[in-house]
């Protein structure tokens, strides 16, 4: 890097179904708690704003989304003036995509203090198409038959036929077909994908931000209503709203912050993208590519990260990506969750915030509400939920589809200072 990056204020809000809030309101919900937790850092300070939402434009808000949701706080005088907001959607890693600008920002010598920001609603009790509309937004909508065709064939090959249903978005059927053919070809079951899910709801109940706050057990979760085989509801990541932030300094900056703002801050080791394509069943996702850029960028393995937030759409992806991170062979991702591994005292904790399918996905919120849990656990801050001793931790967040891979995938690994 260029120069270093910290990470001196992540927050995130209350995930869950608020429909009385707006967009502007949970902006400003944010923000407020950012810049509280960042705490020596005045808003005139802040020199670039990185903004993450994907449905606004529902509301025939596109374009200047950020400007839009900025400009009371602005003219109240809480936000700066004349700051450059740059708007960014990338699907359900627009989060991470916007810590990523705001890092590069700072990596590149030009600016000191940025804000990263992602807000989304996804729940309209009166207007459910609206929902349908906005996730439609992840995938190609130009040549829909492309899909079509790739998803027919790999249900095929995965003993698993492509049956899109109305009371499901299409992605729940990507994952479906996904955990079917590596049930398949690996032996994988739907009782560890269920001990993923259970272990998650019961770290959710922990989270006082999550949107489902109970415990389950792995056969209160098979028994769930089902969604789509092996899939039930409670291995999904539910419908909700949110917002989370992260304000990022440079080294220059940091090395002038009091002492109890430096013990706070964690340092960004590395943050990494990597694009997705229509690939065959048999090539790795696209996150291996993000991980191994990252892994080399920060200079450590695999087996250094003591924390990590992965993207659980559903379930069966942290066993999958448990895999393409390199926490454990190709294949042997459900044996290493049944195992106890990614547990409370486990070898490697994972998703300790809940993870989607229990702290909640307004998907441009998530990436980095992954931020601010792994920033509080780097923090030993995060209560019944810490991980002792993490140095370590990482973050993988993807967004849209494109076949069996996601169409972007974030990487980020931090630091404890």
């Amino acid at each position: 890097m260029v120069t270093g990056v910290y990470v001196i204020g992540a927050v995130s809000t209350s995930f869950g179904k608020r429909p009385e809030d707006s967009i502007k309101a949970l902006t400003r919900e944010v923000y407020l708690q950012v810049m509280q937790d960042a705490d020596a850092i005045t808003a005139s300070e802040i020199e670039s704003c990185w903004f993450g939402n994907c449905g606004m434009w529902t509301d025939q808000q596109g374009s200047i989304r950020g400007q839009v949701a900025l400009t009371p706080l602005v003219r109240e005088g809480l936000f700066p003036e004349r700051v450059p907001v740059t708007n960014v959607e990338g699907g359900c890693a627009t989060a991470s995509m916007a810590f990523n600008g705001a890092c590069k920002d700072i990596m590149s010598g030009t600016t000191d203090v940025s804000l990263a920001l992602g807000v989304e609603k996804t729940y309209f009790p009166d207007n459910p198409e609206k929902t349908n509309l906005l996730y439609c937004g992840g995938i190609d909508q130009y040549d829909p038959q492309e899909w079509e065709e790739y998803y027919r064939n790999a249900g095929a090959e995965a003993g698993k036929a492509f049956e899109p249903a109305p009371d499901r978005t299409i992605f729940m059927d990507t994952y479906a077909m996904q955990a079917s053919y590596h049930m398949k070809r690996y032996g994988t079951t739907a009782e560890q994908i269920a001990v993923a899910a259970a272990k998650n709801h019961c770290y959710g109940a922990l989270n006082p931000r999550a949107q489902y706050r109970f415990k389950m057990t792995a056969q209160e979760v098979l028994a769930d209503r089902p969604v789509t085989a092996p899939l039930t509801r409670a291995m999904c990541a539910p419908v909700g709203d949110g917002a989370a932030a992260a304000l990022l300094v440079s080294e220059k900056v940091f090395k002038r912050l009091p002492g109890s703002v430096q013990a706070r801050a964690v340092r960004v080791a590395a943050t990494t993208l990597s694009g997705g394509k229509y690939r065959t069943l048999e090539e790795p996702g696209l996150s291996k590519f993000a991980a191994r850029k990252a892994y080399a960028q920060a200079g450590i393995r695999p087996a250094d990260i003591d924390v990590a937030e992965v993207h659980d759409a559903t379930s069966f992806c942290e066993i999958y990506q448990s895999e393409m991170l390199e926490f454990c062979d190709e294949g042997e991702g459900g044996a290493f969750i049944e195992s106890g591994a990614t547990g409370p005292g486990g070898q490697l904790p994972i998703n300790t915030s809940g993870g989607l399918v229990s702290k909640g996905h307004p998907v441009g919120a998530t990436g980095l509400s992954m931020i601010a849990e792994l920033t509080e656990q780097l923090r030993r801050e995060a209560g019944a939920r810490q991980v002792d001793g993490a140095r370590y931790a990482l973050a993988e967040n993807g967004g849209g589809v494109m076949g069996f891979d996601e169409a972007a995938c974030s990487v980020i690994i931090l630091e404890a200072n």
